[in-house]
């Protein structure tokens, strides 16, 4: 209820996605795993359509399908039957449940239903019981990056176990990126000699070469057993430092004194130099030449293009994470954020965007929580040359008559989003390509000359 003469606006065209979408991110990044919502049939249909129009891949999500009867006597009966339908016809090797909206709302205890479930099915011979992984994830609070991140502590806190310290083991948490990001940070890891626990690794499942025969489950994820070994490892490194409340890296320190390393996006020179630096620690090995060699071309690419971009404005918007690695990479190159915000509210946005050196140009404004509206009606008030974000803002970006680079999740109006890397030196050194060539794109349209020699 809302004060008396305060007023409530809802939400127009949101700035992030729905929390289970992001649980079911997380879900499909493990080997064998079948993400499972516990509400109406809607929602994961929903959320299949939208990870399916941004991966281009196929997605089973599994659901207890909730009528009117569960809606109001609770879906413990409809969550044991779908969950003794895909065991018998899938055959996972673990469900991943999220809960949704409905059954949040009407206070379904998940975790009772669970363990009510494994003891009547312990004596069923024709039933193997997988582990059950549940995440808590209604939709009216948080984001689908509240989700991903609830999931992956979820499966870390079901699966993991203690053990002798193994000093080539390294825990890589890594946020949400693209299949190509999480195959670019399984080589990093791998170059210094070290191996990594990847959770999640959608890489593979979400990004895959073509089947001679449809799989229920496709291959690919970080095999359990791996999983399993996370309590050994030498350290952790999160990836992304905006989230709040319990995570994978902090369950793997409380749980098995797993070293935790919290650090930004890898994105730009000096967020990247942060990971590497990290990784030289944990192996005791110097940066690998290749990788060395990259960052050494990527500068030099800053010096070749500094006369295209320095000076020019952007307005930053998506995940927390990815805006505040995006903001720092910016200021590294000379474009001026003069608005960043996000969907998500975990108040940490403002906190992490006045940490970033900015030099000589002023600090972005910050709105956080934000839809689409609230950023139009603040884009009214600054001037911008480019937008940097997700599809969902490419009517903005029309509106401004600005160009929009895609990064991040969903992009839905282009192809290929699956292979855009944006992690590490190369990752940068792509991303920094694309903005470059956006503006110089940008410069011939609109020139009356039409330049052919920029």
């Amino acid at each position: 209820m809302t004060d008396q003469g305060s007023s409530f606006v809802a939400t127009r065209n949101a700035c992030k996605m729905c929390t289970p979408l992001g649980a079911c991110l997380a879900f499909s990044g493990v080997e064998g795993c079948l993400p499972f919502l516990h509400g109406s049939q809607g929602c994961s249909t929903y959320i299949r359509r939208y990870l399916i129009s941004h991966f281009r891949e196929p997605m089973d999500i599994a659901s207890s399908n909730f009528d009117e009867q569960s809606a109001i006597f609770g879906g413990q009966n409809n969550l044991s039957i779908g969950l003794r339908h895909v065991l018998e016809s899938y055959r996972p090797k673990a469900v991943g449940i999220a809960t949704t909206c409905l059954s949040e709302t009407i206070g379904d205890d998940v975790s009772m239903f669970l363990n009510e479930f494994r003891n009547e099915q312990a004596g069923n011979a024709d039933v193997s019981i997988p582990p059950l992984i549940h995440a808590s994830t209604p939709s009216y609070h948080g984001s689908h990056f509240d989700g991903y991140t609830e999931a992956v502590a979820a499966i870390v806190d079901t699966l993991a176990e203690g053990g002798k310290r193994q000093a080539d083991l390294v825990n890589i948490l890594p946020g949400i990126v693209s299949p190509a990001d999480l195959r670019h940070l399984r080589e990093i890891v791998s170059d210094f000699g070290l191996t990594p626990v990847l959770t999640p690794d959608y890489s593979e499942r979400l990004d895959g070469p073509p089947w001679q025969q449809y799989q229920r489950i496709p291959d690919g994820g970080t095999p359990i057993d791996m999983i399993r070994r996370c309590g050994t490892a030498a350290a952790s490194i999160q990836l992304g430092d905006t989230p709040t409340g319990r995570t994978a890296a902090g369950i793997l320190a409380d749980k098995f004194d797993v070293p935790a390393m919290v650090l930004p996006m890898p994105i730009g020179v000096r967020a990247s130099d942060q990971m590497f630096a990290a990784l030289e620690n944990i192996s005791g090995r110097p940066t690998p030449k290749q990788h060395a060699d990259e960052r050494g071309r990527l500068v030099d690419s800053y010096i070749d293009a500094h006369k295209y971009i320095f000076g020019k404005c952007a307005i930053v918007f998506g995940d927390e994470d990815f805006v505040v690695s995006t903001v720092g990479f910016l200021a590294e190159i000379g474009i001026q954020t003069v608005l960043c915000g996000s969907g998500g509210q975990s108040g940490t946005l403002k906190a992490s965007i006045d940490q970033i050196e900015m030099g000589p140009s002023e600090p972005p404004r910050v709105i956080e929580g934000v839809d689409f509206e609230d950023l139009t009606e603040a884009a009214d008030d600054v001037h911008a040359d480019l937008m940097i974000g997700h599809s969902k803002g490419y009517k903005l970006a029309r509106q401004l008559g600005i160009p929009l680079v895609r990064i991040g999740l969903p992009v839905h109006d282009r192809f290929g989003a699956s292979r855009l890397l944006h992690v590490g030196y190369r990752g940068t050194q792509q991303l920094f390509d694309r903005i470059v060539n956006t503006l110089l794109e940008q410069r011939q349209d609109i020139s009356e000359m039409g330049y052919t020699y920029l």
